[in-house]
């Protein structure tokens, strides 16, 4: 048995925890840790660590320092770590592991790294929350993950001083191990580990953290602790999961958001058939529960429903799609809005700047609405305990806020809903707490109506009626250039409704910083420049998506850069590298990747294949990141983009894991390509056009890039990952085609449009 497997097998499963006994197997037993027994040593979270120098007595302790609430050191020397982010494929896990391994001093390979409950220990995210999003996790946790480790080994050393009756001062670590040099003693972590859980746990800021030069793992490419088990269906998703009695349940979404379930003529006919427990409305949809998922999933789909529209008094307060909605219609309003709207960003004489500019050069640029579609359709199993609690399991990017939102459609206390907080099937910012989108309220209602565990899982289908989108935004551009060709005013006014905005509603005055990020935040010399955002309520549920703002809004400022880099006469690398004179991060960074690609050249060229292609250029400053990307592109027979390479050169600052950087490069950027020349969600009568992947195709390997990742560490405060390397690829793409087409790409995606040469 490898250790990996060996870690898997001893596992710790609370009782009636769900398990799906034909992919998982645990072996539960008092035998030992050789056998793969379940053991705990500094347990989870068997009791409250003491906080050392407590005046008050008080337990209570500062987010991240209440050690046994998140590791457990087993017999066997290894570590049980409960992330306080969730991993859903951008390897948080393994990053968690390294961060806290290198101040504990055990071997991140030794660590099960599984996602935290709910609960005030673990708002790690500047001591006041916790999400998994924007590119938090590690660069708000890392100071305070480190700490943890610090703390532990704190607390090992002390057991084992008194074990020994030698001061700590005498003592060492090396990986696992407690050593006295002294008396060549050598005590493992897991034989000190109960008596560590009676030391108190030191002030945090008692603790000596390493010197960089010291790190072990940290800045390592340690691989991926999370690939075994999913590779060998080892890990646990929500639609995997399974508690005893439970019943399954489908659902039957309206065509349109804000409908009502009103009668379903063939009723009798769905709840006589074999399997099939009953039939439920709901808010919004009608559900089938039976005893197996493709029995309700069939009750469903057959149900037979007049639905109902809302009355003018409930439009007032819900999201209401009309009947005659259409995107395309939609998109026209937008790009023909008036307005000056709300100032995000200001800086120097706008109107002074354009008069004195010798020309002057204007375009509205577009996004479009775009799903999550990640692999993973949306599933929640809800159980009503006798002693009035309720465990749930559902994806999610943040327990304490579901655990509140959940409380109180259950009518219970935050305290008693257990969220369970599963592996997450690829996520992009879509498992936050969006009216109508998640599928737990539906759990809910039903476990209470039918005395029963319930578990709902929404088909493909249902998930792309109810996916909130990507919100779609015009922006209208002018920009004013002097008689040498630079850039001296730029105005951007961006006519959509934010994410924020969408979950919160619009402040009059105040614009929706993640409306117009990419927009706003440049790092270019423009000495003249105003952002704003005019805002345009849509009825479609808008959402984060990977990268958030920065993803549409990138794509849209870099290619009116290269606009007036034309209308300047001026090569769009070269007017780049200038407007960030000065910027030695910067200019290091788009200097870095015009060398990965082998020296930047515009084009048109021909290349060694016959085909004639060009590159383009584009950069984005997102979450604390900066990037710079090249694209080499053709145009095939068909009149279709085809992406050749991408070369993309990342600075996050400082890193954890250069393997993990470059997987996350490679999945941003992929998606990236997959958001510029594919993807597009299109309504027609209030409704989406494609209910599965057949009517919205992502990127299929064969039209993947070849990706070439180059890191850079400036040294800079570290920023995020996860989504950073995406929103320079779809303008570098566009770029690229505009210059070899001579025909200028200001909307996304590419295939849609007429590109032929």
């Amino acid at each position: 048995m490898s250790d990996h497997d060996s870690l898997l097998s001893a596992r710790s499963i609370p009782n009636g925890a769900p398990e799906n006994i034909s992919r998982r197997r645990f072996l539960l037993s008092s035998a030992g840790a050789a056998t793969g027994a379940l053991v705990i040593g500094l347990g989870i979270p068997t009791r409250q660590a003491r906080a050392e120098g407590a005046a008050d007595g008080s337990s209570q302790m500062a987010p991240g320092t209440n050690v046994p609430a998140f590791l457990e050191i087993r017999p066997d020397n290894t570590v049980r770590l409960l992330s306080p982010f969730n991993e859903g494929g951008q390897g948080i896990f393994t990053a968690m592991a390294q961060i806290v391994g290198e101040e504990l001093d055990a071997n991140p390979e030794s660590f099960l790294v599984e996602n935290a409950p709910a609960g005030s220990d673990y708002l790690v995210v500047y001591g006041k929350m916790r999400i998994t999003g924007g590119s938090m996790s590690v660069r708000t946790s890392y100071d305070t993950m480190r700490k943890l480790g610090a703390l532990a080994r704190n607390m090992l050393l002390q057991a084992a001083a008194k074990r020994l009756d030698v001061s700590m001062d005498d003592l060492s670590t090396e990986p696992g191990h407690v050593v006295h040099a002294a008396s060549g003693q050598k005590l493992a972590y897991g034989d000190l580990a109960a008596d560590a859980l009676d030391m108190p746990v030191p002030n945090p800021d008692s603790v000596t953290l390493k010197n960089p030069k010291d790190f072990r793992w940290i800045r390592q490419p340690v691989k991926r602790l999370d690939v075994h088990a999913k590779s060998t269906g080892r890990a646990m998703y929500a639609m995997d999961s399974h508690v005893d009695g439970m019943l399954h349940a489908a659902v039957q979404h309206a065509p349109r958001l804000g409908l009502k379930p009103g009668t379903i003529t063939n009723l009798d006919d769905v709840k006589g058939m074999k399997g099939v427990h009953s039939v439920h409305k709901l808010d919004g949809s009608v559900a089938v529960v039976a005893e197996r998922f493709w029995v309700a999933k069939l009750g469903a789909d057959a149900l037979q429903v007049e639905w109902q529209e809302p009355t003018e008094e409930e439009k007032k307060t819900i999201r209401y799609m009309p009947a005659d909605f259409s995107s395309e219609v939609y998109a026209k309003r937008l790009a023909d809005a008036q307005g000056e709207g709300d100032t995000a960003e200001s800086e120097g004489d706008l109107k002074k700047g354009f008069d004195g500019a010798d020309k002057t050069v204007t375009a509205t640029y577009q996004s479009q609405y775009l799903h999550h579609a990640q692999l993973e359709p949306a599933a929640t199993l809800a159980r009503f305990n006798d002693d009035g609690s309720l465990d749930i399991w559902l994806p999610n990017q943040a327990p304490e806020q579901f655990q509140s939102s959940i409380a109180k459609v259950a009518g219970l206390k935050p305290e008693q809903v257990n969220v369970n907080s599963p592996m997450l099937g690829g996520f992009f910012g879509r498992h936050f707490l969006y009216p109508g989108a998640n599928p737990y309220p539906q759990a809910v209602a039903l476990a209470k109506a039918v005395g029963k565990p319930v578990k709902v899982i929404w088909t493909r289908e249902q998930e792309f009626l109810r996916d909130p989108q990507r919100p779609m935004a015009a922006v209208r551009f002018r920009g004013g250039l002097d008689a040498d060709g630079m850039p001296v005013a730029l105005e951007a006014i961006s006519a959509t409704e934010g994410p924020t905005e969408g979950l919160n509603g619009h402040t009059e005055g105040k614009p929706d910083p993640m409306a117009v990020e990419g927009l706003t935040g440049k790092a270019y010399k423009i000495p003249n420049r105003r952002i704003a955002e005019l805002y345009v309520q849509t009825p479609v549920s808008v959402a984060y998506w990977r990268s958030v703002g920065h993803s549409m809004n990138d794509f849209l400022y870099e290619g009116f850069l290269d606009e007036m880099a034309d209308a300047g006469g001026k090569d769009p690398y070269e007017l780049r590298m200038k407007l960030l004179e000065g910027n030695d991060r910067l200019t290091t960074l788009l200097k870095a990747v015009g060398d990965l690609s082998g020296g930047w050249k515009r084009g048109p060229f021909d290349a060694e294949d016959g085909t004639k292609r060009a590159r383009g250029v584009a950069m984005a400053s997102p979450f604390g990141s900066e990037a710079a990307a090249i694209a080499e592109v053709s145009i095939n027979a068909a009149g279709r983009v085809v992406v050749h390479d991408v070369w993309e050169a990342i600075d996050p600052g400082s890193i954890v894991n250069p393997a993990i950087i470059k997987a996350q490069a490679m999945s941003a950027a992929t998606l990236g390509v997959s958001q510029v020349l594919m993807e597009e969600v299109s309504y027609k009568n209030g409704e989406p056009v494609a209910r599965n992947y057949d009517m919205y195709p992502i990127l299929p390997p064969d039209r993947a890039p070849r990706i070439h990742v180059k890191i850079i560490e400036s040294g800079a405060k570290m920023g995020g990952i996860g989504e950073p390397p995406l929103p320079a690829v779809p303008a570098a793409i566009a770029n690229a085609v505009s210059h070899l087409t001579g025909k200028r790409v200001r909307s996304m995606p590419l295939d849609k449009q007429d590109l032929a040469t």
